[in-house]
């Protein structure tokens, strides 16, 4: 009998590379059909990994096809990267057991002809899992000006940072040109770590503090994070398994995202929109950092991320925010009568690589300026809400300059109306540690250990 795990993450990772689901919603779907929570972290673990490491493990497969890699199905393609991934990465799980449930999969998947060929492509690489390794590190950039050596080197590297440490061969040609090769080396090994479990105390209804105290008290242990001042790492046990879980005294939330709310400070601010909300940790944040009487208005489109919103914020207590169905990109049914108005933008989304390895194969260099088109068409359209001195903040999980500056200089030369406001405010609570020599909120890995994370806040003219 195949093992139940090993069968959940399976479908899982079809569902992923078949782009039916993200990895997230995959992963829940993975714990539903799993009863066992060792299943479950096992599920998870092949999936999360695979995707992980997907690079590296199509270039140990092919080199050991006695076929095109080309011809290669994809359900088979899935089958033996998860199945070399365990072999790889997970020491106590038996060769044996990985090569035969593999096997299985492949005739359960209606391809009994190809089980012969993934039984000896894994019976190759099984005697040498501990020993795989992609192309080596390209050594120190040369220092002439030779172009053939240069351009060598590059190959090299590029070859280093896209097979061994598994990204997309533009995007690390990209960082690798921006930020040179120990920057992009870094952020790589930043991305392919697993991400701790983040947690935000919910600051209505109780400090940071008082958060630690009450998970120690049911064996969870945590560590303050760096840089926002609501957050908590877990170091030990699992919080979402313990009855404060249902309180809505805490949410989960990356640490570097925490910040964004921070750039809006709340003296004299009576009123807020979250235009692009869901799922409502942002929206939450500001209504807890507002005086009395303010109000936050929480805006999205989908009914599914507007069902999620709602959730969030009565999980929350948050009775200060109002929620609202709209498309941004279309307009708002407001006037100019917001004080700030926060345009969290969706985006390639390259920022948070680490916590969701499926992105990294799933957007193309391509996608950006489309999605830079969408980004600068939602940021106008926010700005019609704004009253004048008021503030616009626009923020993105990206990496990329394109969806970031360049979008915001573009804003720029559309609305001169609006100017660009350093960061941090007076007031606010954001370290000037992540703040940009140009006032603007950016994270990264290679700086301070967090996901990839831009906002930059603009004030309409009086």
């Amino acid at each position: 009998m195949t093992a139940p795990a090993r069968v959940a993450a399976h479908r899982a990772l079809r569902s992923v590379n078949g782009r039916r689901a993200d990895l997230a919603t995959a992963l829940a779907r993975t714990r539903t059909d799993l009863e066992d929570d060792r299943d479950q972290s096992l599920a998870a673990e092949i999936v999360t990994g695979t995707l992980r490491w997907q690079a590296f493990l199509d270039w140990v497969i092919d080199r050991r096809l006695d076929r095109s890699p080309g011809k290669l199905d994809a359900t088979l393609r899935d089958i033996l990267r998860a199945a070399v991934y365990q072999l790889w990465r997970l020491e106590r799980v038996p060769a044996h057991a990985v090569v035969s449930d593999a096997v299985t999969l492949v005739r359960e998947a209606g391809l009994p002809k190809a089980a012969g060929l993934v039984n000896a492509v894994l019976r190759r690489i099984a005697p040498e899992r501990h020993d795989l390794s992609g192309p080596g590190h390209p050594g120190v950039r040369p220092s002439g000006q030779v172009a053939g050596d240069l351009a060598a080197w590059r190959e090299r590297a590029l070859d280093y940072l896209a097979i061994t440490w598994s990204h997309p061969r533009w995007l690390v040609a990209r960082w690798l040109d921006r930020f040179g090769l120990d920057v992009t080396e870094a952020w790589v090994r930043f991305n392919n770590a697993p991400a701790p479990l983040t947690l935000r105390a919910n600051g209505i209804r109780l400090t940071r503090e008082s958060l630690a105290r009450r998970l120690a008290a049911v064996g969870v242990s945590v560590e303050p994070t760096t840089y926002a001042p609501d957050g908590l790492i877990v170091t030990e046990g699992n919080p979402l398994r313990t009855s404060l879980a249902g309180e809505g005294l805490f949410l989960v939330q990356d640490e570097a995202s925490q910040l964004v709310p921070l750039a809006v400070v709340p003296a004299g601010v009576s009123r807020v929109l979250d235009a692009c909300a869901a799922p409502g940790g942002k929206t939450t944040a500001l209504a807890a950092s507002l005086a009395p009487g303010a109000l936050v208005v929480a805006a999205d489109v989908r009914p599914r991320r507007v069902a999620l919103l709602h959730r969030t914020v009565a999980a929350c207590g948050a009775r200060n925010v109002r929620i609202v169905a709209a498309d941004l990109a279309r307009g708002l049914p407001f006037g100019a009568v917001f004080d700030a108005v926060v345009v969290d933008a969706p985006c390639s989304g390259f920022g948070t690589v680490r916590r969701d390895p499926d992105i990294k194969w799933h957007r193309h260099e391509a996608d950006l300026a489309a999605l830079a088109a969408t980004q600068l068409t939602l940021l106008q359209q926010a700005a019609t809400a704004v009253r004048p001195g008021g503030w616009l903040l626009y923020a993105t999980c990206s990496s990329e300059p394109d969806e970031n500056r360049q979008v915001v200089a573009r804003f720029l030369a559309a609305c001169p109306t609006f100017a660009t406001l350093r960061l941090p405010l007076a007031g606010s609570a954001l370290p000037r540690a992540v703040i940009s020599a140009d006032g603007a909120l950016e994270t990264s890995p290679h700086e301070h250990g967090l996901e990839a994370f831009f906002a930059a806040m603009l004030v309409r003219r009086r």
